[in-house]
């Protein structure tokens, strides 16, 4: 696609992408075990209309999950932003189907748009499933629903001045999509709260100091070189480790105590623990060479 100055060319998607579907486009380099997504509707700010909302858990539950030569996501939107959110004629079509009506039983309305909503929620919860890490490169906007988003990933990168905003009070509604369940796991209760309920912006230093991204770089070209480079330095992890460390730290944020979580994770590194990743370690350390894993199965 057209780019116009060097903050669009900076936030393009690479050679060699698939298109998935209108807003979603996808590359996978198998040499270096790095695929990338890309939100992909410049022109209305990246904001997830209907396709991206179906397609983007089949790309990671199927093509990504089954493929094991990857070992890394990352997620960039194209153009001046990340993303804007969840795209308003969407909106409006949810708010439709909630609307009463003379013709549907009320209680089966309902249940219908809450399935939507779930459908919604799964679309990032996805994230979580893939054994890989997930990380997200946010410039420009990242608004309302794109903030469920990034709270679903495993690291975030932003440039300084990115600007992030819960948007969801100030359209009348309680953010139902991950943001007020994932986001005070990873700034607080107090700074989410805070923050969930002004609706203020808040740019990218602020972003990191409260633990929401991890660095913020001067301008978006830095930012995809080091969220690239930073994919490409986890994808040349042991899978087992990445993967199993990703788990562990999931199941310690959703559930139980210490003392649960302890015994969680003896049982799952005595199922994994005894591993040619960690001999591959030890010898490619003496031999002053870097280790060589191979790739987790996609099937038995």
């Amino acid at each position: 696609m057209a780019s116009q100055g060097k903050s669009l060319a900076a936030t393009s998607p690479p050679q060699g992408t698939q298109h998935v579907c209108d807003g979603l486009l996808l590359v996978v380099n198998e040499n270096s075990g790095v695929a990338e997504i890309w939100l992909a509707r410049p022109a209305r700010g990246n904001a997830m209309h209907a396709p991206v909302w179906e397609h983007l858990p089949r790309v990671l539950d199927n093509v990504l999950q089954n493929n094991p030569n990857v070992r890394c996501v990352l997620i960039a939107g194209e153009g001046k932003h990340f993303c804007t959110g969840i795209d308003v004629e969407h909106l409006q079509t949810l708010g439709k189907k909630g609307a009463p009506r003379s013709d549907v039983d009320g209680a089966r309305q309902r249940e219908a748009l809450r399935r939507d909503i779930m459908k919604m929620q799964d679309a990032f919860t996805a994230f979580e499933r893939l054994r890989c890490p997930v990380v997200a490169a946010i410039h420009g906007a990242c608004v309302g629903g794109a903030i469920d988003l990034v709270t679903a990933v495993d690291i975030r990168l932003c440039t300084k001045d990115a600007r992030f905003c819960v948007k969801e009070v100030d359209v009348g509604l309680a953010a139902d999509v991950g943001t007020l369940q994932r986001l005070p796991y990873i700034v607080g209760h107090g700074v989410a709260a805070e923050l969930c309920l002004t609706a203020r912006e808040f740019d990218g230093n602020e972003a990191v100091r409260h633990g929401l991204c991890s660095r913020a770089f001067d301008d978006s070209e830095s930012l995809l070189t080091h969220a690239r480079a930073l994919c490409a330095s986890l994808a040349a992890k042991s899978p087992i480790a990445v993967s199993g460390t990703k788990r562990v730290l999931l199941r310690v944020r959703d559930s139980g105590s210490v003392a649960d979580n302890l015994e969680f994770v003896a049982t799952w590194n005595s199922a994994q623990l005894i591993t040619e990743d960690v001999a591959e370690t030890f010898h490619a350390s003496r031999a002053k060479r870097p280790p060589h894993f191979k790739n987790l199965l996609s099937k038995l």
